[in-house]
């Protein structure tokens, strides 16, 4: 995840059309728990866990239709 400042609660990021991004917790200035992004048509593109800033445990991938396709284990 690129370098951002962030503040505090939910955190929503959007893509040039306005459309939503990402969106997340922040805890302490940081991504902290279960975060999404998302493709421009809207359907779920990645999901996983922050911890303190830090990726962890399962991240998925996931196709157009919504089928996950990828799994990915964070340290």
């Amino acid at each position: 995840m690129p370098e951002t400042e962030f503040t505090e609660g939910l955190h929503e990021e959007r893509h040039r059309d306005g459309s939503l991004r990402a969106r997340g917790p922040v805890v302490a200035g940081r991504p902290h728990g279960c975060w999404e992004w998302f493709r421009l048509d809207g359907t779920l593109l990645r999901s996983g866990s922050f911890e303190q800033g830090r990726q962890v445990g399962e991240w998925t991938t996931y196709d157009r239709t919504g089928t996950p396709y990828r799994t990915t284990t964070m340290g």
